[in-house]
């Protein structure tokens, strides 16, 4: 599988996610920029964490507008596969690729910490090497990464198994106490209705190097590797 891993104005981590995807797991990438209108063949599309054209407005509300938007929408709609990681989640949720909006946290601080995640579905591309409430460690960096829906939209999500990680704590434990943002339902991480477009907080490339001391998220892209050829 081809992966994109696209650039905007203020993203800094492209080239963790590009070193993760080629130089641990192994798979063929290519480099997008927020002008282009070509994925270059790219068959799972990546938008990383960062502060796209400086978090200016709501974060990734004109990341949304990038020329390269018209192309990763059409490919998810023709069910490409996509996913946001931090700020990427943000744009994907401005692009009403994934509902729902990522809000200040109810600190009004920037959080930038380990934390514990809770899976809530095996039932997805990228959680499929994880058994559901099974306890990872992940990293997080982001001040608005509160998720907001309103009670319809969360009841459907959570009928249709649609939400990937809940935060918790290091027992796997789901409350307000360990909800490092205020978001509903402790929730870091969605897919949508097609199972195909995918959204998380936390960043798993933070937590795929040995060198790190830490690859509970090498388990997310191990997921991926499970189910498509290289």
């Amino acid at each position: 599988m081809k992966f994109g891993v696209i650039t905007f104005p203020g993203s800094n981590c492209d080239q963790d996610m590009i070193y993760v995807l080629e130089s641990i797991m192994g798979f063929e990438v290519v480099k997008l920029w927020h002008k282009d209108h070509d994925l270059q063949g790219a068959e799972f599309v990546v938008l990383p964490g960062g502060f796209s054209y400086g978090d200016y407005l709501r974060s990734g509300a004109i990341a949304r507008f990038s020329p390269i938007m018209n192309e990763v929408v059409n490919h998810a709609k023709k069910g490409g596969y996509v996913m946001g990681i931090c700020n990427g989640f943000q744009i994907l949720c401005e692009a009403q690729l994934l509902p729902g909006t990522l809000q200040h946290n109810n600190s009004q601080l920037f959080v930038c910490d380990n934390v514990y995640l809770k899976t809530a579905t095996s039932n997805s591309l990228v959680t499929n090497a994880l058994q559901k409430d099974q306890v990872i460690k992940v990293p997080v960096a982001h001040a608005e990464g509160r998720y907001f829906n309103h009670a319809e939209g969360i009841k459907a999500l959570e009928d249709a198994d649609q939400v990937l990680f809940r935060y918790c704590d290091a027992n796997g434990l789901v409350n307000d106490f360990t909800n490092l943002n205020g978001s509903i339902n402790n929730i870091a991480g969605i897919t949508n209705t097609n199972r195909n477009v995918f959204g998380m907080m936390p960043h798993p490339e933070r937590a795929a190097d040995t060198n790190l001391g830490n690859i509970d998220g090498k388990k997310i892209f191990e997921s991926i590797l499970n189910q498509v050829s290289v």
